[in-house]
């Protein structure tokens, strides 16, 4: 078996991973980073999901966010040099109805990310098509992570770990506690077409013909739907697709992807039949994967919690900054909003480094919608922006670790906060 050593392993190059990754080599950390796509990004390049939510603070409007997600937002072309209020930001690429900004290219952010990483090549490899499939753990730290990929099962042995799989895989193959919403949030195909021209009867035709579809036993499940306009005046964006699953078993993962793909067709072709603005459309494609919200997360050194966003508790420790509404997507149909219960916005508020430190090993951080937080507040914490500083506050402490001679769960959280303050993240302060 060929073996990998290095200082820092990222698993998985989605929002969270790419952010630590690149953290943790640009402060000093000989690091490498797997994904099992052939791509970075997660849920903006393998979904097609194009938002950077949790951005911005709605009532405000100031971002809440800093650091790498800003870098990108800034080399995109989307945000200015300096931007720190909504205003600084394209105003046609605005959407203000949810308090967040969309990028107008997926395969842009593609290239961006890859052109980051190879910036950082002294000090960062990326291993793309490659999968983390087993851990071994000894006295209490991850000794290896086995990854599976075209040179067969890698072992690769690092000093610390950052799990940014989504699902926790790393911590929960390693024996931390871990924990699941009941029911799971649904998953979501995403998907585009093109050639439509909207009239104003389109968007309350497209509604009413799923519902149709629905009760005549076409479409299983629907929400919304949501027919948003991002990469192309005539290019229809579509949130609409939910199936229930569980995307941490692999049949039931599998049965959702290819339901997905199926109610995503069986809608474009509702609506081209019979929704006015769709009769010359065509589908453009769906998402490489379906989209996954929820599935489980660690139980850490600290729970971040409904009451924490309600009475936006501070932290010494906090490395990240939350501003999401409570986006909480059932498993049934539900008509024009997606998300259930009352939306509640929270003021901004501290994500405490400890919501990334799980227990029982002690060279191990998780960042992402996995982290440390009950299915309430995780709700808020789970969007793309958030999920990036959380990224990025992991790989600053993982190098902070090499530097010190430590393991990531004793570094002092508050070093953490000083380091991001000092390249320009961290979180969001009134100052």
């Amino acid at each position: 078996m060929k073996i990998i050593q290095t200082d820092v392993l990222v698993c998985g190059g989605g929002c969270a991973g790419i952010a630590a990754a690149l953290s943790s080599a640009r402060n000093g950390a000989k690091t490498l980073l797997i994904e099992r796509a052939g791509f970075s990004g997660g849920i903006i390049t393998t979904v097609g999901l194009p938002y950077f939510d949790g951005l911005i603070d709605k009532p405000s409007g100031r971002f809440v966010v800093k650091g790498i997600p800003l870098e990108l937002l800034q080399q995109l072309g989307v945000a200015k040099v300096g931007a720190k209020h909504i205003d600084d930001l394209r105003p046609d690429l605005i959407t203000k109805y949810w308090g967040s900004v969309w990028i107008p290219n997926v395969e842009e952010f593609k290239l961006l990310s890859d052109e980051l990483i190879l910036k950082q090549s002294d000090r960062l490899t990326v291993l793309y098509h490659s999968m983390a499939c087993d851990v071994e753990v000894k006295d209490g730290r991850v000794a290896a992570v086995i990854v599976a990929n075209k040179d067969g099962l890698v072992r690769i042995e690092a000093r610390q770990v950052i799990d940014c799989t989504g699902d926790g895989d790393i911590a929960h193959w390693a024996g931390c506690p871990t924990i699941k919403s009941t029911p799971l949030m649904p998953l979501t195909m995403h998907f585009r077409v093109g050639n439509v021209v909207p009239v104003k009867e389109t968007r309350d035709a497209a509604k009413k013909v799923l519902i149709e579809a629905h009760q005549e036993g076409r479409l299983p499940n629907f929400y919304g739907p949501g027919l948003i306009f991002a990469f192309a005046k005539d290019e229809c964006y579509v949130h609409a697709t939910r199936v229930p699953a569980d995307a941490t078993d692999a049949a039931d993962f599998t049965r959702a992807e290819i339901q997905g793909r199926k109610d995503a067709w069986t809608i474009f072709n509702e609506w081209k039949a019979k929704v006015p603005g769709f009769e010359n459309s065509y589908y453009i494609m769906s998402g490489p994967c379906i989209g996954v919200r929820d599935t489980r997360r660690i139980v850490g050194l600290n729970v971040l919690t409904l009451e924490d966003l309600q009475k936006t508790t501070r932290h010494d420790d906090a490395v990240a900054t939350g501003c999401w509404f409570l986006d909480i997507h059932p498993p049934e149909v539900s008509v024009d909003k997606p998300f259930t219960g009352s939306g509640f916005q929270p003021k901004p508020y501290d994500i405490s480094y400890r919501t990334l430190v799980p227990q029982k090993v002690s060279n191990l951080l998780v960042a992402g919608r996995c982290h440390s937080a009950s299915s309430e507040a995780s709700a808020s914490s789970r969007v793309t922006a958030t999920a990036m500083a959380l990224g990025e506050a992991a790989g600053t402490a993982a190098a902070l670790a090499i530097k010190s001679k430590i393991e990531v769960g004793t570094v002092d959280g508050r070093k953490v906060r000083e380091t991001l303050s000092q390249n320009n993240g961290g979180p969001f302060t009134d100052a």
